[in-house]
């Protein structure tokens, strides 16, 4: 998802929609480019992408991070984005594409679940304000979308069980917007402040480590109802990672911990 100025919105393809804007498609295995969107993809993983994906494959966030992503820090960038890493194979598949469709279909990222509305963040900035922003933009080979059924966003958003993916995502591109000015000073993005955001935010295994291992809660108070969602739910210790990357980078408090006085 990316925060989009006010000013680009008309430089943007695809049909912009409004709440109560419809659009027709429909993917079945009927229609006969089923699965060819699931291609030689830049599919950007957002975080709550990555816990969905290595909870079905049961497997630990490096495990997945290992197998399945690339990492690039592209130029003029300073949080690097992370992408589905395609099969090796002359098509670049998606890892995931099975003879019979998605093998991850009921984790499958925020991405190929909103597919094929591409969604942002309305930035104005004169009002200092943001709304989520929806275009309806197929591929030219897709014939899902000369299928009649109708779909408003919400309407879609609820068939594809999107809901929580949307919220989670709009709170990431709401951190990941303050990346848009360089934060990390003389040590770069390589310095033990880049790593420990990316830590927050795309290995909640290792972060889950810092957080009981470390001297963290020696150093900031957690209510312990908090702390017993934290060591458990994966969902919630990210938000908590959203949290701590902002006070670390930024300075910017948060009513989810408290630094302990020293006494």
């Amino acid at each position: 998802m990316k925060h989009i100025d006010s000013d680009e919105i008309d430089k943007l393809p695809g049909i912009r929609l409004g709440e109560n804007d419809t659009f027709s498609f429909r993917c079945h295995p009927d229609v006969a480019c089923f699965n060819r969107c699931c291609r030689n993809l830049n599919l950007f993983l957002y975080p709550y992408d990555v816990i969905r994906l290595k909870q079905a494959l049961d497997l630990s966030s490096d495990e997945f991070m290992d197998r399945y992503v690339d990492i690039v820090l592209r130029p003029s960038n300073f949080f690097p984005d992370v992408l589905l890493r395609m099969a090796e194979n002359p098509e670049k598949t998606c890892p995931f594409l099975a003879s019979s469709g998605c093998s991850v279909y009921t984790d499958r990222p925020d991405t190929c679940r909103t597919f094929p509305i591409e969604q942002g963040m309305l930035y104005d900035a004169a009002l200092k304000k943001e709304q989520p922003i929806y275009f309806f933009r197929p591929p030219d080979f897709c014939r899902g979308q000369d299928e009649k059924k109708q779909w408003t966003i919400s309407s879609w958003t609820r068939d594809q069980d999107a809901q929580l993916y949307h919220k989670m995502t709009i709170r990431w591109a709401r951190l990941k917007r303050l990346f848009q000015n360089e934060p990390w000073g003389r040590e770069g993005p390589g310095g033990g402040k880049a790593k420990m955001a990316f830590m927050a935010t795309y290995n909640i295994d290792r972060f889950r480590e810092f957080v009981f291992q470390s001297s963290f809660l020696k150093r900031y108070r957690i209510k312990p109802d908090v702390r017993k969602k934290l060591k458990k739910n994966d969902v919630e210790l990210l938000k908590f990672g959203f949290e701590w990357v902002k006070f670390f980078v930024w300075g910017i408090r948060s009513p989810a911990f408290k630094e302990r006085t020293r006494s």
